[in-house]
């Protein structure tokens, strides 16, 4: 599920970091382009940090809360309000794949919530990459359409429409399209890893 955008390994201290970044930057109004201008960084770098990717340095975190701005006191006292929308239309879905495999997240915040809702499809020969990886999480999903290889550990199965999979998420783990058509898959994982 998030393999493709956690090839490194993230903790809960990186994630509750950029999560509270990026509740408090949308608070302000504020794209990651806008706030990494403001603060004299990198688009990029904004990025790292709201993915759970990169923990920043107290005074790396403070530079940034500048371009807000708010202070590193307020910074941690913020508590955003979790996300109270219950229905969401297809064209609600957050985008946050890339490459050949897309991942339509359920609710644009994440922030106190014990589960995230994926509708991912692997376009042809899409792949989550060949270094498996694993975090903190439990994850399963449904095979929708098309087919798809899941290794987990040193299990390998290919999955059709109808099948699924449930794993404990620390192993390391990995997901490749294969046969004729893209595939199409609903997953969950509890709790959110990024």
């Amino acid at each position: 599920m998030l393999r493709i955008l956690n090839s490194m390994n993230t903790n809960s201290e990186d994630l509750e970091v950029g999560l509270r970044l990026r509740a408090i930057r949308e608070h302000a109004g504020l794209s990651q382009r806008a706030l990494a201008k403001k603060a004299g960084v990198t688009n990029s770098t904004i990025s790292l940090i709201e993915s759970g990717k990169v923990n920043p340095s107290v005074g790396a975190l403070r530079r940034i809360l500048v371009g807000i701005p708010v202070s590193l006191s307020e910074f941690f006292a913020f508590e955003p309000e979790s996300e109270k929308t219950v229905f969401y239309a297809a064209e609600d879905l957050v985008e946050i794949g890339k490459g050949g495999v897309s991942l339509r997240q359920v609710g644009t915040n994440l922030f106190g919530r014990a589960m995230m809702i994926l509708h991912e499809t692997y376009e042809l020969d899409a792949d989550t990459g060949r270094i498996m990886y694993g975090h903190e999480a439990e994850e399963g999903g449904v095979v929708i359409s098309g087919r798809v290889e899941v290794t987990v550990g040193d299990q390998r199965k290919v999955l059709g429409p109808g099948d699924a999979y449930y794993f404990d998420s620390r192993n390391p783990h990995r997901f490749r399209q294969v046969g004729p058509e893209k595939c199409v898959v609903v997953s969950a994982c509890t709790p959110p890893t990024f």
